[in-house]
């Protein structure tokens, strides 16, 4: 890093870059790191040993990590009838059809984190393929956000439920708490994430399957984790 701050550089200082460390050890490190004036995310970055280009060699699903993330979820919902009245009962920030639609096409409004919809609603959603996919927002049957059951997915949203999936590079990137949550939290958030990974590890995968893992806060150097004993 060419202009390297120097609470950037204090935090480098604390670990040696070129150490794998056991999960613990490193988490206890991320931690320190952790010197913005806010709470900082934590975040994962796992490069699989698998070829994303390949249908099936894909890495993709959903999971509420034991402690959340620490970030308020703002949810919207399509769907109708007693599926909306549902969805509303269970917490949901907004409920409609084709009023959302517009108000996205025309205002491009985007005051949400999750999109929730109910199956016969996909052929609305369509239309926001090209709005919503680049975001990431498009609601998938694989992370539980195209469903009958949306009560439920908009509990499971609230309580941080949180994707992954691979991107171009074969690398998954996830957020798993804030560093005010401390290591045993977090460990247990890590833990729970990577055993999803390794759960849905593709029959098609040969060979090592998790490259390297490294974890950073927001703002704060990555630290590498000994991927070897992950699994």
């Amino acid at each position: 890093m060419a202009n390297m701050s120097k609470k950037y550089k204090a935090s480098t200082e604390l670990f040696d870059k070129a150490k794998l460390y056991d999960v613990d050890e490193a988490m206890a490190l991320v931690c320190q790191t952790a010197k913005a004036k806010f709470d900082e995310t934590i975040e994962i970055h796992i490069r699989l040993g698998v070829d994303s280009r390949h249908a099936d060699q894909q890495v993709r699903g959903a999971i509420v990590l034991p402690n959340g993330t620490g970030k308020t979820v703002r949810t919207l919902v399509f769907a109708r009838g007693d599926k909306a009245e549902a969805a509303l009962a269970a917490g949901a920030d907004y409920v409609g059809a084709e009023d959302y639609v517009q108000k996205i096409t025309t205002e491009n409004w985007f005051e949400f984190d999750v999109v929730i919809a109910s199956p016969d609603m996909m052929g609305l959603i369509g239309r926001l393929g090209k709005v919503l996919g680049p975001k990431g927002l498009m609601p998938n049957p694989k992370a539980g956000t195209v469903t009958p059951d949306v009560a439920k997915a908009v509990v499971e949203a609230k309580a941080c439920k949180i994707e992954y999936r691979l991107d171009k590079t074969n690398i998954i990137h996830c957020p798993i708490g804030k560093a005010s949550f401390g290591t045993e939290k977090l460990i247990e958030n890590f833990n729970t994430l990577v055993g999803a990974v390794i759960k849905a590890k593709p029959a098609a995968a040969k060979g090592q399957y998790i490259k390297s893992c490294v974890i950073a806060t927001t703002m704060g150097p990555g630290i590498k984790v000994n991927y070897a004993k992950l699994g």
